[in-house]
């Protein structure tokens, strides 16, 4: 889910010029200008960048073409602005820059223990744990507002616990991002992350000459630097626990790092590689997608309800929901799965048919053609969604009305290149929105003003998000219940 390679971002980023065409399509900041775009040109048309051109697919029936005729190792395009710094330091690739056969094997090993739906369940345990340190922190930031109910700056609290969610799935360990006080080192590395995010754009759009002069390329690299540091340490800590265990003939047990590092033929290379890539997927698909459905439901009171009493029913009482009770919530689901489709976490992403020549809408396109997928654009069709700027989570539930073109959204990708962690998005998603709204009434804020999303490589909010949690009375769950 982190997008396609940096010269793509960069035209998501800056507006691309229409190729033919003697209009300059003016730099939009929001992500509707791939729907602006599509009403100008239609479904398909091509767009260039300097070197860069692609072919932009704006309609769910293309995407669904292009996507049924994937190739078996199907290409993202250019990763150079994450495989240069992996160059540098002789770190292995990882299932977001690997391409062709290799990625295949790589990705093959990766999925196990964490594609299929019963694999995720064996993480519902840990989930819950990060979830009750969620909680946890809400009651405290309530409780130390002027209000006493008041959230501040909620993108940030959920990518703190994102964070903390994947890190205990992928290195077996609590890195402490919910407690009061971060230990220094967790702080750092959530630093890291964030600088090297930031940079990432000036870097791909700033000449390489550059470098030697500006600060911009060694800020970017210091930040993948602390992100390999913190994981690196980890998964050492690991290996020696689990070496250990062998020299003492005990059974080497654990989840996902235990398994690569004992069960599998990755060279201790590739393990790097692969885990700082999925501990960066598995962040900010989580945190946003939970802001954006917090957001929704605090202007929307029926669709909060109705999730209420969902809730309510399949967990009564103070029980703490588990992964199979998650299958009894076809509405909370829906809530998730409408979230997405309004705001995906990728609004835009790319294929490259690298194999073969390809005939996509009754067009010829050569191989080595780069598509842009404009997810975003393609949600927004009325004809795919009717009122499409509306919340309605009802119309992905499986109750005999006729539900929308699977293609019209597919925020984990699609085939063999999908999401690796969705699995666990999903499941950290849903164990923790259905506990919050359980607990908690939520209001929006009105002091914020209207909320918009922005495109930086990910969709993110324009502004600072602040929710009021409003305690439910134990009454009031008795009677729902």
């Amino acid at each position: 889910l982190l997008g396609p390679g940096c010269l793509l971002l960069l035209a998501t980023l800056l507006g691309p010029l229409v190729v033919g065409s003697s209009v300059t399509i003016v730099c939009r900041e929001g992500p509707r200008r791939s729907v602006y775009e599509k009403q100008l040109y239609g479904p398909m048309y091509k767009v260039g960048m300097g070197r860069f051109n692609s072919i932009a697919l704006n309609s769910v029936e293309l995407l669904e073409e292009l996507l049924r005729k994937d190739e078996k190792f199907p290409s993202r395009g250019d990763m150079s602005l994450w495989t240069e710094y992996r160059d540098l330091r002789g770190i292995g690739y990882g299932p977001f820059t690997e391409e062709g056969e290799k990625w295949y094997k790589l990705r093959t090993v990766l999925n196990k223990r964490m594609m299929h739906p019963k694999d995720s369940v064996q993480y519902g345990d840990v989930v819950n744990e990060v979830v009750s340190d969620l909680i946890k922190r809400i009651y405290h930031l309530r409780r130390i507002s002027p209000s006493g109910d008041l959230v501040t700056n909620l993108s940030n609290e959920l990518y703190r616990f994102s964070l903390e969610g994947i890190s205990s799935i992928l290195f077996e360990t609590r890195i402490g991002c919910l407690e009061e006080e971060i230990p220094v080192e967790t702080q750092d590395f959530i630093d890291s992350i964030a600088q090297m995010f930031s940079y990432s754009m000036p870097v791909a759009m700033l000449p390489k000459w550059s470098r030697n002069i500006l600060p911009i390329y060694r800020r970017y690299i210091a930040g993948w630097e602390g992100i390999f540091k913190f994981s690196g340490k980890l998964i050492d800590m690991k290996m020696e626990a689990i070496q250990k265990r062998v020299e003492t003939d005990q059974e080497v047990e654990g989840e996902y790092l235990t398994y690569l590092l004992s069960n599998t033929k990755m060279t201790n290379k590739e393990v790097y590689g692969s885990v700082a890539e999925l501990l960066l997927a598995g962040v900010d698909t989580t945190s946003n997608t939970m802001m954006w459905a917090m957001h929704l439901l605090s202007r929307d009171p029926n669709a909060q309800d109705t999730l209420y009493q969902e809730v309510s029913h399949c967990i009564p009482g103070d029980k703490i929901p588990s992964a199979q009770d998650v299958n009894r919530m076809p509405y909370l689901k829906a809530v998730i799965k409408e979230t997405l489709r309004m705001y995906p976490v990728v609004p835009m992403n790319a294929r490259i048919m690298v194999e073969n020549d390809i005939i996509i809408g009754g067009h010829f396109f050569t191989k080595k053609t780069s598509f842009t997928m404009c997810h975003y654009a393609i949600s927004q069709d009325e004809k795919t969604f009717p009122e499409p700027s509306k919340f309605k989570p009802e119309r992905w539930l499986r109750d005999g009305r006729v539900r929308p073109n699977p293609f019209g959204s597919i925020p984990f990708g699609f085939g063999v290149r999908g999401c690796v962690g969705r699995r666990i998005a999903e499941l950290e998603m849903y164990l923790a929105l259905s506990r919050i709204i359980k607990l908690f009434e939520i209001r929006p804020d009105p002091s914020i003003g209207e909320v918009k999303a922005l495109n930086r490589t990910v969709l993110v909010a324009d502004r600072q998000v602040n929710l009021h949690f409003m305690e439910r009375t134990k009454q009031s769950c008795t009677l729902s219940c």
